[in-house]
């Protein structure tokens, strides 16, 4: 037992007077390594008979768990000395000017966004959302879609696994990932009655992937609920947003017949563009030489029976709608050609399409301006 003492105590002056990290390491390999001293000791306890490694053993752990401790503490003694001295010795001149630091930068998206809710703030609609994640009644049903209509297919929407009532045995409704913002509408005017004038911005899903379609992409949809709402209204609305979005006067508006099932009358929104050194342009007549027209988003006369389901009375109220991808707003805008490119996380598109975050959208300096 004195020698086990007696090497704790060697131990302990040892670690005492280490010098330096490097020192203690080597005294800790001596003592503790797989061929230390001690860990030889703690080797014999499988030799000894059981009354001897019933003496001896208890003796031996204790030294191991000395000379640990006291490596532990002059190491950790030493770490601070070595940190307190480098502070000392480290100085800052806060006259200087602050070095260049990697700075962030507001993704085009959510530019947009913000461009969008500050020209129709303007106009007075409010910004509403709503659950990414649906039911069926909310993304088709209260929409006039029916259950037969493509758009339920599972190719084009991201189904969850449908849940069973377990006495009953009956599939209950299933839950989806949304397909468009539409269902906010809904939402709101069930919530909150009429009159209504939101705009609708948000992720949607939808199964499909190439340069111009990725399978979450961002829309915003715009719903006025009112009296005596007509076509005029919905056409004056998207001119005003158009002007000021790209913040051109001669955006000239085309409205087309289409189909929606949850508009009536329904309309695509054509805007005429030039080409220039290749790249549309929008602005100009769409009929004159060298332009053209480019469908930009749909829209319509909101469908009585969608103003039935949100348990409002058509004959009293009625509305217009529209809907456009806010990802390919911002490729017109900004010039940009690969959507997938918006989700790649590649730090030098960043870099180069960002926004300032100090640039914030206002109408008085311009919506669109860069930093």
């Amino acid at each position: 037992m004195d020698d086990y003492a007696s090497l704790e105590k060697q131990a302990r002056g040892r670690i005492a007077a280490a010098g330096d990290l490097a020192a203690l390491e080597a005294l800790r390999v001596q003592y503790l390594g797989k061929q230390g001293s001690v860990s030889g000791l703690l080797k014999t306890l499988g030799a000894m008979a059981p009354d001897e490694r019933q003496a001896k053993g208890p003796a031996i752990q204790a030294l191991r768990q000395a000379v640990a401790d006291a490596l532990a503490e002059r190491k950790e003694a030493m770490e601070a000395a070595e940190l307190e001295a480098r502070l000392a010795a480290e100085t800052l001149d806060l006259s200087l000017p602050a070095p260049e630091a990697p700075k962030g930068s507001v993704h085009p998206v959510s530019q947009v966004m913000d461009e969008l809710a500050e020209i129709f703030a303007d106009m007075g609609f409010a910004v509403a959302s709503g659950p990414e994640i649906e039911d069926e009644w909310h993304n088709f049903t209260a929409l006039n879609m029916p259950e037969s209509h493509p758009a339920r297919a599972m190719h084009d929407t991201f189904y969850f696994p449908a849940e069973v009532d377990e006495p009953s045995g009956i599939e209950m409704g299933r839950m989806l990932l949304r397909t468009h913002t539409s269902p906010v509408q809904v939402r709101t005017m069930m919530s909150q009655g009429a009159p209504v004038r939101i705009i609708a911005p948000g992720r949607v899903y939808r199964s499909d992937s190439d340069a111009t379609h990725t399978p979450m992409f961002h829309q915003v949809e715009g719903l006025v609920i009112d009296r005596g709402i007509h076509l005029g209204h919905l056409k004056w609305t998207l001119e005003t947003f158009l002007k000021a979005f790209f913040e051109r006067e001669d955006i000239v508006l085309r409205l087309r017949p289409s189909y929606f099932p949850f508009t009536e009358p329904s309309v695509e929104a054509d805007v005429g563009f030039a080409l220039e050194s290749g790249r549309r342009v929008l602005g100009g007549s769409g009929d004159e030489p060298g332009h053209g027209w480019m469908e930009l988003l749909g829209s319509g006369m909101v469908n009585r029976r969608v103003i039935e389901s949100c348990n409002l009375d058509p004959d009293e109220w009625q509305g217009f709608a529209f809907g456009v991808g806010v990802d390919r707003l911002a490729m017109l805008k900004y010039g940009m050609d690969d959507l997938r490119a918006f989700f790649d996380g590649d730090v030098r598109w960043l870099r180069h399409y960002g926004f300032s975050p100090f640039d914030q959208p206002t109408l008085s300096a311009g919506v669109g301006a860069r930093a």
